[in-house]
């Protein structure tokens, strides 16, 4: 049935938007204080990432991670959990609510209901540079789920076995010694590390593109409360024309922890304190 455009289409289309969640209030996350313990962190771990697979490791509150393109261009699925009680995790949805479409410096990654807090604060970032594209895209998204075998299967009929949601889940199994029960209800949406996406203008769909991500680049995370992070090798490569597949070049990501020689004091990461009637 063909629906006749009504007189007035115009008129709606105009209507001004207006921003959901107005962020002015929000606690600020003192970048410059950040920087200045930064400045006497020495590094205290590392963990590389091999192409096609995932990896845990661990943050303690107050110190800084940094995940980097080390042999070639490399888009990286990164889940957050807390390490008191991994049931409190990265919340994909509410961070873009709250801070856009893609991240960078100054944002943060939130987490779940009922906490509701700040779980790591992005502190640099080499790629900032990049904006918005002509296409509408950007880097590091949270519009993205993650790529998965479920979606696969049903789009392509055949099982794939090293999309970001089965590496992130096996990693997790690992980590936390549970079985894929317990650990696949706790992989959820991720940052899309370095990936460059955005939604097309004529159709509105999810796209990705070439990552603008080159050997060294970077991006570096203060951790607001002691984090386990997940973090997987996208089999896409740099996503420029694969999703999902042994065809695509794929390189590693190296993740190394900082401690800085204090600790800075950060009365925002408690637990948000909204209570029920």
């Amino acid at each position: 049935m063909t629906h006749i455009t009504p007189d007035d289409a115009a008129a709606r289309r105009a209507v001004r938007p207006v921003i959901c969640y107005p962020n002015e209030t929000l606690p600020d996350p003192d970048l410059p204080g950040l920087q200045a313990i930064r400045l006497t962190a020495r590094k205290a771990g590392e963990c590389m990432i091999p192409p096609r697979e995932a990896r845990c490791f661990h943050v303690p509150a107050g110190h800084f991670f940094r995940i980097t393109s080390v042999e070639g261009p490399q888009v990286g699925d990164l889940n957050l959990w807390s390490a008191a009680a991994p049931q409190e995790r990265f919340y994909s949805g509410k961070t873009r609510a709250l801070h856009g479409s893609h991240l960078t410096r100054g944002a943060r990654m939130w987490s779940s209901f009922p906490h509701l807090r700040p779980m790591a604060t992005v502190t640099q970032d080499t790629l900032e540079w990049y904006g918005i594209d002509e296409y509408g895209g950007s880097v590091h998204d949270v519009i993205g789920t993650r790529c998965d075998p479920y979606t696969h299967h049903l789009l392509n009929g055949h099982d794939y076995h090293h999309c970001c949601h089965s590496n992130l889940v096996n990693a997790l199994m690992a980590e936390l010694n549970l079985i894929r029960g317990e650990a696949e209800p706790l992989v959820h949406d991720v940052l899309n590390v370095f990936m460059c996406t955005g939604f097309t203008r004529d159709t509105g769909q999810y796209f990705m593109k070439a990552s603008p991500v080159r050997p060294g680049d970077y991006i570096e995370f203060f951790a607001e409360i002691d984090l386990i992070g997940g973090l997987s090798a996208c089999p896409g490569g740099d996503c420029g024309s694969a999703h999902s597949s042994d065809a695509a070049a794929c390189h590693p990501l190296l993740v190394e922890i900082y401690a800085p020689a204090q600790t800075m004091v950060r009365p925002q990461s408690g637990p948000n304190d909204y209570r029920w009637p």
